[in-house]
């Protein structure tokens, strides 16, 4: 009975634990500025955790102001 304890113990622990490996990340960016095309960015992390790579893998928006105009680049991200 110990060692089944035991081993469920150890297998427990090894299921918590965080794996670091190497991470993908790909943006597609968009903005309303005439004539711009979506493109897509794709970034690794290496030897990460996921949290951490999702951290820094967010989605984020921003508007330039651009002679008058108010223009709004997208970028729209996923970890895999």
């Amino acid at each position: 009975m110990k060692k089944i304890l035991l081993i469920v113990t150890v297998i427990s622990a090894f299921s918590f634990a965080s794996c670091k490996k190497d991470r993908t990340c790909t943006c597609v960016e968009t903005s309303t500025f005439p004539g711009s095309t979506p493109s897509t960015t794709v970034e690794t992390f290496t030897d990460s955790k996921k949290g951490d790579a999702r951290a820094a893998c967010l989605s984020y928006s921003a508007s330039t102001d651009f002679m008058g105009t108010t223009y709004v680049f997208t970028s729209t991200c996923e970890l895999k």
